[in-house]
């Protein structure tokens, strides 16, 4: 702050940077769990083996059509 009323110059000071505490994830965002596992329905337990490259946040149970979620 060159002259003591709070307008230094941008991009110094606290709260800069690739790690300024926000957001942290994987790549992109997400949080990636690698390639094995599980996907899970919510309602019925009923488990299926995980697809890579497919989230089984985009896959439905079969007997309830809910979407499903992830387990290690």
């Amino acid at each position: 702050m060159p002259r003591g009323d709070g307008t230094g110059p941008r991009g110094q000071g606290p709260g800069t940077g690739q790690r300024s505490g926000r957001g942290r994830g994987g790549r992109q965002g997400g949080f990636a769990m690698g390639p094995g596992g599980d996907c899970i329905c919510p309602s019925c337990g009923h488990a299926s083996a995980h697809q890579p490259g497919v989230p089984c946040s985009q896959v439905k149970c079969l007997k309830w059509g809910q979407y499903m979620t992830r387990r290690r």
